[in-house]
């Protein structure tokens, strides 16, 4: 009897927030999908990652903007420059509430943008909508009215 591997969505989290980065895996954890998290610490480490060490290029990619050593807005370039990893689908994932940092961001080509939420039931639900969403087709009409993701309210009280 063959089984068929079970199928996880590879996703990568670029954040130089420690407390971020262990909020977002909980949160993955407490939703319980099949999702293969890895975290870096900062953009030189992602782009080290992608390039050099990545077995597998993830299908998504939050990025934060403001990290040391190499931001966001420079691993973004990288991305979208690389033949090997310029279809990855890249969230900007940030507390950044600058119009011209967002313009930025989505004319570098990324495909969402969504902001931190400030609670952890909120970014629940926010993975859980990203998850459960066919990224590729909802968000890749580079529509800037969709660039910025609004998720809907929680069902659950």
């Amino acid at each position: 009897m063959t089984t068929t591997p079970k199928q996880f969505l590879s996703v990568l989290l670029a954040d130089d927030d420690m407390d971020d980065r262990m909020l977002f895996a909980d949160a993955i954890s407490d939703l319980k999908l099949d999702i293969d998290l890895q975290m870096v610490n900062d953009g030189a480490e992602l782009m080290n990652y992608l390039l050099t060490s990545a077995m597998i290029i993830p299908e998504i990619l939050f990025l934060d903007l403001n990290m040391p050593r190499k931001n966001g807005f420079e691993c973004l370039d990288e991305i979208k420059k690389s033949p090997s990893l310029k279809d990855i689908f890249i969230i900007i994932y940030s507390t950044t509430e600058s119009q011209k940092e967002i313009d930025d961001v989505f004319n570098q080509k990324a495909n969402l943008f969504i902001k931190k939420p400030n609670s952890f039931t909120e970014l629940k639900n926010i993975l859980l909508q990203v998850f459960t969403t066919n990224l590729k087709t909802k968000y890749s009409t580079g529509d800037k009215e969709q660039f910025i993701f609004q998720a809907t309210p929680s069902s659950k009280g």
